[in-house]
């Protein structure tokens, strides 16, 4: 019994040690990712952080939204992103509200949570998101139905004649009005819809930018006070790292959209209301805060509470 308690104790140790050989290049991968992730994310957050990226970033996205169609001159019109079913539109400009929500709101969450412990405080920074969410709800609502109102649906019928006949020209088109339709239901049924319209794809990327801005612009800052009881954790800094990132597939989408789908002034008119609705919350409404009812600008409580709360300690 001893000598195959002995052997096994022998077999356990190599084990271990195999283990611990073949954990070790997984260990340095680990380190080496998490000093990449920590290098990136300090450069992002001074970037964002910094003032001048602050009050100048809506002028840059003005200048985007004013003079980004006149890039149709130049773009190729056999571009894969001509296409307006590319993978790109449908999986991210059809939801953009979507994952910003889910992205923005985790960055929220985990950063209130780090700098305060509190689900009140955290609910109340994402209490931001939802009046934005509100915001862009009644937005659409209301586009549509101006939409709808001010708007006519056709449907085009070919008629022949005999002109078109000996020239060998296709006929040409007849516009056949169809009263009592929708936007939705017109182009649906493959008619042609002609009215004024507002672009909800410019107005919902604008706004989403500013909000990301915004709300990232906050993490310099919280990584500066707290140095004192440890950097951020590997989760946050990922989080912060894929709001960046989503936040670049923004502008690069809005990029597309305006180059290679220009629509004047419909898009001009959507990125002003994009930046009427960011500029009467976060720097109208929620500079009232925070109370009851006004939830308050990105750092008011992970920031100021945690200095206040250390020198009651």
């Amino acid at each position: 019994m001893d000598v195959k308690t002995k052997n096994m104790d022998i077999s356990l140790e190599k084990l271990g040690r195999m283990a611990e050989e073949l954990m070790l290049p997984g260990r340095f991968i680990l380190l080496a990712l998490n000093a990449a992730l920590e290098s990136v994310t300090n450069v992002l957050a001074a970037i964002l952080g910094s003032q001048v990226f602050r009050r100048h970033f809506h002028l840059m996205l003005s200048g985007l939204v004013l003079f980004g169609p006149v890039l149709n001159l130049w773009v190729s019109k056999f571009s894969i992103f001509t296409n307006s079913h590319h993978y790109l539109y449908r999986k991210f400009l059809r939801s953009t509200w979507g994952w910003t929500w889910i992205f923005s709101g985790s960055f929220i969450l985990l950063l209130s949570l780090s700098a305060r412990h509190s689900l009140s405080l955290s609910l109340r920074h994402l209490s931001r998101i939802g009046v934005v969410g509100l915001l862009w709800w009644g937005c659409r609502r209301i586009l549509t139905l101006l939409e709808d109102s001010t708007g006519t649906c056709y449907e085009p019928i070919a008629q022949e004649t005999q002109s078109s006949a000996s020239l060998g020209l296709p006929p040409p088109l007849l516009l056949l009005l169809h009263e009592g339709r929708s936007k939705a239901s017109c182009l649906r049924d493959n008619m042609v819809w002609r009215g004024y319209e507002v672009s909800q794809d410019v107005l919902i990327l604008c706004l989403c930018c500013l909000l990301l801005v915004e709300e990232l612009s906050v993490f310099g800052p919280h990584m500066v006070r707290e140095r004192r009881s440890g950097p951020p954790g590997a989760p946050l800094r990922f989080v912060f790292l894929l709001c960046v990132a989503l936040l670049a597939v923004w502008m690069f989408l809005l990029l597309c959209v305006l180059a290679y789908f220009p629509k004047f002034p419909s898009q001009q008119l959507g990125g002003a209301l994009g930046y009427l609705g960011w500029k009467g919350l976060y720097q109208g409404w929620y500079t009232h805060g925070p109370s009851w009812c006004f939830p308050g600008l990105p750092g008011d409580g992970p920031l100021t509470s945690t200095e206040t709360g250390k020198q009651e300690e």
